[in-house]
């Protein structure tokens, strides 16, 4: 039954059953989210073949990474918003189109700032596409049961992507230049664009109110800084810039929020995240994917530089862990509805608890990696189908697109976090940790105090007995900073875990919406 109160979100506990034609529409909004995936983890695998080849340092490495899911944080509220107005669905051709056009452009640049620019303007349409696919999702699905299944597909698909990314790309890698994994995205999207005009219904917010014009400038400036500030002490160490940049942000952001109280009709209401299912799930959401991009950042380079593993044997190290990902979030779906959120988040967390834990103590062995990942691809799908399914059930229909993009945006400040705090702090203890041989050239040692690329590639240009010296000195700084990174990652899993269980409540996923 629907109801509706100040202070109760709209439900659909009871709505309508959807036949083949909603199910259909599924499938069709999984294709960007295959493709936002699987370009997050083939852009890891390519990361070694890019730092080869571009010759960056290690801030643009890390901005390569970092320049999307930057911009697009900072827009996904916005975009989201705009999606409750003018329709969800056009705002995911109109995304799917620019994405397809930059993503071209990203494949053939020249070098590593142009790349990072496109990388950026990927980050403005992909602000379109995924909030898009999860907020109709919430308008197709009004039925709860299939709602709750069809999100446990959508993250599944989020997962499959990752699952195929490795592999794909490790084909492409081998057979083609980097440039390849990027033009992975015209045959995913062409399909999307004929096929989601006909299977796919609009839907908009039938009362949006006015555009905010400076609700849309303080959450980009809000979010931009505060997450360059990050990046900037991870990279380069705290500094003056650095604390500038974060309290501006958190300023900015207090004012953002002054402001939608202080509207009739908000671009986010702010009220949402007093309930704790609400903000406790981003939370769950945040370091969840904290930890999860975390780890692929330290994994792949230490398969492919360390253990000398071909892009494509990586991928296939890491598909038990994703499969497991997938299996764990769909597994989960009808556990929901007997056991208490706050009961079940934590416990699938431990999973990844154990996993993170066991990197620490793998010394390198690919056999414990590969196990450490299967625990911790337990954990993140099974917490995470729950958290996505209790944020979207927290809010009104009618805002599903704002509430989607809060949900992406804690995915995407995590993704950006995972690099920036997990992938900075490896950096820093690496340089630290390095001890070159004597003979080396002082641009060789240069190189091989920058990155672990960089290190690869001074031994092979120096070759011999030197060569492999500088080779087993740069394999086990970063193995000693991979060890503190996994005790980091892990105590960030706890964290949540903790959140979870002092957030969630004790009602069960399955009836979050009566709350």
């Amino acid at each position: 039954m629907t109801t509706a109160t100040p202070t109760r979100p709209i439900t659909h506990a009871d709505g309508a059953r959807v036949g083949w034609r909603g199910w259909a529409a599924l499938v069709v909004l999984m294709l960007p989210v295959l493709l936002v995936s699987v370009d997050n983890t083939v852009l890891s695998f390519a990361l070694p073949a890019i730092a080869l080849d571009l010759e960056p340092t290690s801030a643009q490495q890390l901005w390569i990474i970092d320049a999307y899911p930057l911009v697009l944080a900072g827009l996904l509220v916005t975009m989201g918003s705009l999606g409750d107005r003018f329709g969800r669905r056009r705002m995911l051709l109109i995304g799917a189109t620019g994405f397809a056009v930059v993503s071209v452009l990203a494949a053939f640049a020249p070098t590593a700032g142009l790349l990072i620019v496109a990388r950026a303007a990927m980050g403005v349409f992909g602000a379109m596409l995924m909030p898009s696919t999860l907020s109709l999702l919430r308008s197709i699905f009004v039925n709860r049961d299939q709602r709750r299944l069809a999100i446990a597909v959508w993250a599944a698909a989020f997962s499959a992507g990752a699952a195929l990314g490795p592999i794909v790309g490790g084909v492409l890698l081998e057979q083609f230049a980097w440039g390849s994994v990027f033009l992975m995205s015209v045959p995913v999207l062409v399909p999307l664009l004929v096929l989601a005009p006909l299977l796919v219904p609009e839907s908009r917010d039938p009362a949006p109110g006015r555009i905010d014009l400076w609700s849309i400038v303080l959450s980009m400036a809000a979010m931009v800084p505060f997450v360059y500030g990050i990046k900037e002490a991870a990279v380069r160490g705290p500094s003056a810039l650095a604390i500038a940049l974060v309290i501006s942000g958190a300023v900015v952001a207090a004012i953002f929020v002054r402001r939608q109280r202080a509207l009739a009709t908000p671009m986010i209401d702010v009220a949402l995240f007093r309930r704790g299912t609400f903000s406790g799930a981003l939370l769950v959401n945040l370091l969840s994917v904290i930890s999860l991009v975390g780890f692929l950042f330290f994994v792949t380079q230490h398969l492919q530089l360390i253990v000398g593993l071909s892009p494509l044997q990586a991928g296939l190290a890491l598909v038990p862990g994703l499969v497991a990902m997938i299996a764990s979030g769909l597994a989960v779906v009808p556990v929901a509805k007997r056991f208490p959120a706050r009961v079940i988040v934590p416990v699938a967390l431990g999973f990844s608890v154990i996993g993170y834990l066991g990197v620490a103590a793998s010394t390198g062995s690919i056999t414990l990696l590969v196990l450490s990942f299967v625990s911790l691809g337990i954990g993140i799908g099974a917490a995470e189908t729950v958290s996505n399914e209790l944020v979207l059930a927290s809010a009104p229909p009618e805002k599903a697109g704002a509430a989607s993009a809060v949900s992406e945006t804690a995915y995407e400040l995590g993704a950006v976090l995972g690099t920036t705090l997990l992938g900075g702090v490896l950096t820093a203890l690496y340089r630290a940790n390095i001890s070159l041989p004597v003979g080396v050239t002082a641009e060789s040692a240069g190189a091989a105090k920058e990155t672990l690329a960089g290190a690869v590639h001074a031994a092979d240009q120096t070759g011999g007995a030197l060569g492999t010296a500088i080779a087993d000195a740069a394999a086990a700084a970063f193995d000693a900073g991979v060890t503190v990174t996994s005790l980091i990652g892990a105590g960030l899993v706890v964290l949540a875990a903790v959140v979870a269980a002092t957030t969630l409540g004790g009602t069960r996923a399955a009836s979050a919406d009566k709350r």
